[in-house]
């Protein structure tokens, strides 16, 4: 499979991805083995497939997962049974307190009617399109994982706020989605240990840390592209000082200089109040 090109860690790598991001998915779309799994969902889904068919088909459940950010859950056969079962009957309320986008979105475009699963040429290309990101990001991830966590983060927390969600849901989704977690951790420079207390607790200290650190007083504006950009640039910052990773932007050069003249947390602090 083709390997992405990254060759600068933190800001200076983040650049280079996003400058040839375009190049570069297309090299990964067009290698044998993704085109051969594209190929091979798109073939089955030409005409209707019975839910049960799709269940026993290993590797179909793991293409559709993976379009939908969900590789590696395939084994979850029973748990994904109930999912599309739940999408199909229009009074239940499990993927509304599941709280999870990926598993709604994947429900939607997969729910079975009368125990079938249609999906339209359209849609179908769309899933496919999908599949081909989902992929990159995971092979970004086996060169830089630092750069994959950014990827994710930037494809997921629009879909994280949801239309009409409380501030609350928002929080927990948020804490719930791994990427998009260790990213907000590591750019607001949050322990870890976070994860040991109550999820209200821990959904009341992000609240507190977005609103001190970013001056945003509404969840929802994480999802504003300036914030986006924001965040991940703080996320490599940082990342690279925990790491101890030499990095070639100005930030971090700046960062460097600081922890050794400033020391510890001031010069942290200072040289985030330029981010």
């Amino acid at each position: 499979m083709y390997q992405p090109v990254i060759p600068l860690t933190g800001n200076g790598g983040w650049k280079f991805l996003q400058s040839t991001y375009d190049r570069q998915l297309q090299s990964l779309s067009n290698s044998p083995q993704v085109k051969a799994d594209r190929s091979y969902l798109v073939e089955k889904f030409s005409e209707p497939v019975t839910k049960e068919a799709f269940l026993n088909d290993k590797r179909l459940m793991r293409v559709a997962l993976t379009a939908f950010d969900l590789g590696g859950e395939e084994w979850k056969r029973g748990f994904i049974d109930k999912v599309l079962k739940e999408a199909s009957d229009p009074e239940s309320t499990f993927l509304a307190r599941l709280n999870n986008p990926k598993y709604t979105a994947f429900a939607n475009a997969f729910k079975p009617v009368n125990g079938t699963i249609t999906i339209a040429p359209e849609a179908l290309d769309k899933i496919a399109a999908e599949f081909n990101k989902s992929t990159f990001e995971t092979a970004v991830g086996k060169v830089d994982d630092s750069m994959r966590l950014a990827l994710n983060y930037q494809s997921d927390i629009k879909g994280l706020m949801g239309n009409g969600s409380s501030e609350t849901a928002i929080l927990y989704r948020l804490l719930g989605n791994v990427p998009v977690r260790t990213v907000l951790e590591t750019s607001l420079n949050l322990p870890t240990d976070i994860r040991k207390l109550p999820i209200e607790k821990q959904a009341d200290i992000l609240k507190t840390s977005i609103q001190k650190q970013l001056g945003i007083t509404d969840v929802k504006d994480l999802a504003d592209p300036d914030q986006v950009d924001r965040l991940i640039k703080r996320f490599h910052a940082l990342e690279s000082v925990r790491n101890g990773a030499a990095n070639f932007s100005p930030a971090a050069n700046a960062l460097t200089l600081l922890n050794g003249s400033i020391g510890g947390q001031g010069g942290i602090n200072l040289l985030l109040s330029g981010l």
